[in-house]
């Protein structure tokens, strides 16, 4: 275990989605506005970003994903956009209009987190927007999917979600999205073709799947929000 409260290096405050690059570890800081990046070990080693709304700097980052070139890929919660960072802070571009909430015109309403595949491909979870939309390596759009016409209109369907919340691409190379509100996760191939769809209904507390990753041999690990525990899931056939 390391860390404790504060906006030192080495301390956190509201840490986010997690990634693990190479023999680093990335960390999204809520509340303290910056990604911080460690050893494997727990060893501090850098920070990127401040707060502010200009270029490379971030209010509440949900969520960071790596390149193979170092670049990070940070979902900038407030700021309504995602951008793209090297890994010293220097910004590259963005995606979404800063501080502009909307449906269309590549606009967000409050990314959550972001994903890369093997080839590049760049994963936004639109958290309220309740879609998930892809883009190429060129920055165009490729593909998007969630309620209809994605619109922000929650729905327990397949395909639907109630408040995107993680995303990530397993080993599988496979998508899993965190459907927070409908308390489930849903797995999709990289081109958004539903395949499965699991989670627990109850009379206890609501609101669980808050994110999910799958491990080498097909299992997958899901943090349960409401019950404060993380769920483990064997591979299904689909």
């Amino acid at each position: 275990m390391f860390g404790k409260k504060g906006d030192e290096p080495g301390q956190f405050n509201r840490p986010m989605n997690l990634t693990v690059s190479g023999n680093e570890l990335y960390v999204a800081e809520y509340f303290n506005d910056r990604i911080q990046v460690y050893g494997l070990d727990g060893g501090f080693k850098r920070s990127v970003g401040k707060s502010g709304s200009g270029e490379g700097e971030m209010s509440a980052p949900g969520g960071v994903a790596v390149a193979n070139n170092g670049d990070l890929f940070v979902a900038d919660f407030y700021n309504q956009r995602v951008q793209q960072l090297r890994a010293d802070g220097t910004f590259v571009r963005q995606w979404g209009k800063t501080k502009q909430i909307g449906v269309l015109g590549g606009k967000f309403n409050y990314p959550t987190d972001v994903a890369l595949s093997q080839n590049g491909t760049l994963f936004i979870a639109d958290g309220y927007n309740d879609r998930v939309l892809s883009y190429g390596q060129n920055g165009d759009l490729l593909n998007k999917w969630g309620g209809p016409f994605a619109m922000n209109i929650f729905g327990p369907f397949n395909s639907w979600f109630a408040t995107v919340t993680s995303i990530s691409i397993g080993h599988s190379g496979n998508v899993f999205v965190a459907d927070f509100y409908n308390d489930r996760v849903q797995k999709f191939t990289q081109d958004g073709k539903f395949l499965n769809t699991f989670g627990i209904k109850s009379t206890g507390p609501t609101h669980t799947a808050i994110a999910a990753v799958e491990a080498e041999d097909g299992s997958v690990f899901v943090a349960d929000y409401a019950n404060h525990q993380i769920q483990k899931w064997r591979p299904g056939n689909k």
